[in-house]
């Protein structure tokens, strides 16, 4: 792991914009910060201070680099609620929706991470493609391979990031070289917690891949696993497809809805987040609301499968937290920035607009208030950990040409987030430290 206090305090300057609030809480002028000619000090993996380039340049000290950015926007590194590593080498598969989808690419591929090397190729290959799209922090699912886990705890660890990942627990309506059993399920994200939960900027997250693959007793002991470890994440699917949603009450006669499922077995809490939740009723949105547990939003994967669209004004007046996940391999990108453009789209199809603004809060500080990290990262307030994107509004010529007609900051964050991916990331940096693929520089 690379030692941040090995290296000098730096000043990054160029534009900087963070959020401060959700706009839908405090409205949209006061929900964000915005310095046109700003720096951004750096020092020991924190922020030192933020503000306007005037006011801090005469504070600096005269060893202290000042990195100049001209023409570069500096934004806090994006926060991936849900998303799986295994389906890198899956992502556009063609023609399913969800469970077909499962069976026909997600199964046969998760099969191949019994393989250590093919793992950790594949983790490298992810961890790269986060950081060459600005994604910093990512909720992650492995496979019910224990050592998959493992693998990319240490790839991860490489490069300082801070990552919550789990083992997935499946232990029945899956390929039989793909499940486990309870008890192994219950040992083995044991013994990963105790290995790698809260070691360095990582963090656990038991992760049932949805109800109908595991038991109760599986369940019953993903609970006994929080109990004993409540500051763990619990991370796993809910209410994503009709036919899923109808499968759930096949099997668990008892509960009074899907969420029940989880709930009953003790899986809700501040640190739980349910990717979808598309189709909840009015029950369920309480019950979350009440536990504090929160919704990743998926919009290219609800589309891309045909699963819905997700209501996303409905989840904010029922109280419940909801962050922004890219959810590849049925997300169709790894770019948060394209993620936040079919979010728009979605809301659009639903009559709402979604401001920029309020875009820019969900893959960010709201994903960070999502994941119970809001104190570390999420902005760019002094204190925080150095987290933080930069980004080339001029990275296509279209771009170039589009943001020479954008007249105010909203506009060009809209264009940026319409027209922007991959290429528009100039440099991520991880606790202070660039940590975008040294192939692309």
């Amino acid at each position: 792991m690379k030692d941040p206090k090995a290296h000098p305090t730096r000043a990054f300057r160029a534009a900087i914009l963070h959020s401060l609030a959700n706009p839908t809480d405090v409205g949209l002028e006061d929900s964000y910060q915005y310095f046109e000619d700003g720096m951004l000090l750096v020092a020991d993996g924190h922020i030192v201070n933020v503000g306007h380039a005037e006011d801090i340049l005469p504070m600096l000290d005269a060893s202290i680099e000042v990195v100049e950015l001209d023409g570069k926007l500096i934004m806090p590194g994006f926060i991936d609620t849900h998303i799986h590593y295994p389906q890198t080498g899956m992502i556009a598969a063609y023609g399913d929706q969800l469970i077909d989808w499962l069976n026909n690419y997600t199964f046969p591929e998760e099969r191949r991470f019994e393989d250590d090397d093919y793992a950790r190729d594949v983790a490298v290959h992810f961890l790269d493609e986060l950081a060459r799209n600005g994604t910093t922090t990512a909720l992650v699912f492995g496979t019910v391979h224990k050592s998959s886990v493992d693998v990319f705890f240490q790839e991860a660890e490489k490069r300082n990031l801070r990552m919550i990942a789990g083992k997935v627990l499946m232990d029945r309506n899956a390929p039989d070289d793909l499940t486990d059993t309870p008890e192994s399920g219950y040992a083995d994200s044991k013994a990963l917690i105790e290995k790698w939960h809260n070691k360095g900027r990582l963090h656990y997250a038991i992760t049932p891949r949805f109800a109908p693959t595991s038991s109760s007793e599986q369940l019953r002991l993903a609970g006994k696993l929080r109990q004993e470890y409540p500051d763990v994440y619990l991370h796993t699917h809910l209410s994503e497809n009709p036919k899923e949603i109808e499968w759930v009450a096949e099997l668990f006669p008892d509960s009074k809805n899907y969420l029940d499922v989880y709930d009953s077995h003790g899986l809700l809490s501040n640190r739980s987040v349910f990717a979808h939740g598309i189709h909840l009723c009015e029950q369920e949105c309480a019950r979350l609301a009440e536990t504090d547990s929160a919704i990743a939003f998926c919009p290219t994967s609800n589309l891309f499968l045909g699963s819905g669209l997700f209501p996303l004004s409905k989840m904010e007046q029922s109280g419940i937290k909801v962050g922004m996940g890219t959810d590849v391999g049925a997300g169709t990108s790894f770019s948060l920035l394209q993620t936040m453009s079919e979010a728009y789209k979605v809301m659009q199809l639903q009559g709402e607009k979604l401001h920029p603004l309020k875009s820019l809060y969900q893959a960010t500080l709201g994903g960070a208030k999502a994941l119970s990290l809001d104190n570390d990262i999420g902005n760019l307030e002094v204190g925080k950990e150095a987290d933080f994107v930069i980004i080339d509004l001029h990275a296509t010529q279209l771009m170039k040409f589009r943001m020479e007609h954008a007249e105010s900051l909203e506009d060009k964050l809209f264009v940026l987030m319409t027209l922007g991916d991959d290429r528009a990331v100039f440099d991520t940096y991880s606790y202070g430290q660039s940590v975008y693929p040294v192939n692309n520089r």
